[in-house]
């Protein structure tokens, strides 16, 4: 009976997660929001990005947003907690943007420096004291994801489920070679033939930043960023990496109680987020059976017992901030930082981590929830179809004018 319920959760979850995801509900990683933030889309973070200049003398920033325009009613925040070395932060420098205007942007990075004036053009607006520089407009989307590989490949899984295949006592559906197999394959595939971006041509508003690094470094080189929208009195929503806040909270509950769960989230701070660990934990079990095997997870206990298997990756991810190592410009992995200090990757010592526009972050992401590598899942997209840069702000790319051609109005405030 216990078997019987727990693939019957499984199940549910399965459905419901391919559901929302063949719903169109998908701009950028962030998407499974809640009802606050679909109510108004200027208050819905897409993606953050975090990385290093190639000389480590500048930290890049970017917040997409899903809405097209941005709020005067809103502030948009990055975080930046500063310290010797992973995990140990201890000083946070806050860059915060407003838009008080049409065209009109105000940020204030720390007590460093200030920024008021029309940031639309692709130069952006420097600081007063020269310390950052601030664009605010639309871009193309830089985030990929094969949508519809994802929920034929969820599909498939509640499909094996169905026909009953068992859940080990972590939560791991067992599926055999020949399910696992057909469930990475439909991954790879949208509607059977080559994989497909979902998300061409989604041209978000965005802001983008480049700041000096010894702004936010005050407490030594290494940095956890993370980002938020908030009004004068709450907070609406925040992101740091790709994919954490909404596709491993609430999988396998109903509508409501996912949507409650998710609204905690987001106004919760990385300081107090350790409530969401054991939620997070029954979604990774999930993450783990893709490659047919059990227990090869990234940063998983294989000696803990089965309710505590997932607890170290859970306990990570429920954190959500974006790691990066400030003292190199060598930019190539997503969780560099962290499979460095934690996983035993010493060869990425080195590398600044964060996120790149260019990273395949949702490949690299959902691998390392499978069996720790980088290409185990793979949705067959691996670029988007324009040319972002890591090294020329304002960094995305121009949007699309035939898509978007009243990108006269970037930056404007919506009252």
């Amino acid at each position: 009976m216990v078997w019987q319920l727990r693939s019957r959760k499984w199940r549910v979850g399965l459905a419901a997660l391919a559901s929302v995801t063949a719903a169109g509900a998908a701009h950028a990683s962030d998407h499974l929001d809640t009802p606050t933030v679909i109510a108004d889309p200027r208050a819905d973070i897409g993606d953050v990005y975090a990385w290093m200049s190639p000389d480590s003398r500048q930290v890049n920033l970017v917040m997409t947003i899903v809405g097209h325009t941005f709020s005067d009613k809103l502030q948009y925040v990055f975080h930046v907690d500063s310290g010797p070395r992973f995990g140990a932060t201890s000083t946070t420098t806050s860059i915060v943007c407003r838009f008080p205007a049409r065209k009109e942007l105000e940020c204030k990075a720390g007590d460093a420096d200030y920024a008021r004036g029309n940031a639309t053009t692709p130069a952006g607006l420097p600081g007063h004291n020269h310390r950052f520089r601030v664009f605010a407009g639309l871009r193309d989307d830089p985030f990929f994801n094969n949508v519809r590989g994802t929920r034929a490949a969820c599909e498939k899984a509640a499909a094996a489920l169905r026909n009953g295949t068992a859940v080990d006592a972590a939560g791991c559906p067992n599926f055999d070679a020949t399910t696992s197999q057909a469930i990475l394959d439909e991954w790879r595939h949208t509607d059977g033939g080559q994989g497909k971006n979902f998300l061409a041509g989604w041209t978000p508003t965005s802001i983008v930043i480049s700041i000096d690094r010894d702004v936010l470094t005050r407490s030594g080189p290494m940095l956890a960023i993370w980002g938020a929208i908030a009004t004068s009195d709450r907070q609406l929503d925040r992101a740091g990496r790709p994919l954490t806040g909404n596709a491993l909270l609430g999988t396998l509950a109903d509508e409501d109680v996912s949507n409650k769960l998710k609204e905690e989230y987001n106004a919760a701070t990385p300081a107090t987020s350790a409530r969401f660990i054991q939620e997070i934990q029954k979604s990774l079990g999930l993450y783990d059976s893709f490659d047919g095997h059990c227990g090869n997870q990234l940063l998983v206990d294989r000696q803990a017992e089965p309710s505590l298997r997932y607890r170290p990756l859970a306990t990570l991810l429920a954190d959500d901030r974006l790691w990066v190592n400030s003292a190199s410009g060598v930019c190539t992995q997503l969780f560099a930082v962290e499979l460095a200090n934690l996983a035993g990757r010493h060869e990425l010592l080195t590398d600044c981590g964060g996120r790149s526009p260019n990273y395949d972050a949702v490949n690299i992401y959902r691998s390392l929830l499978a069996d720790a590598s980088n290409n185990s899942v793979d949705d067959g997209v691996h670029r988007d179809e324009r040319v972002h840069s890591a090294t020329v702000f304002p960094f995305l790319a121009a949007p699309d004018a035939q898509a978007y051609p009243g990108n006269e109005q970037n930056g404007t405030a919506d009252k």
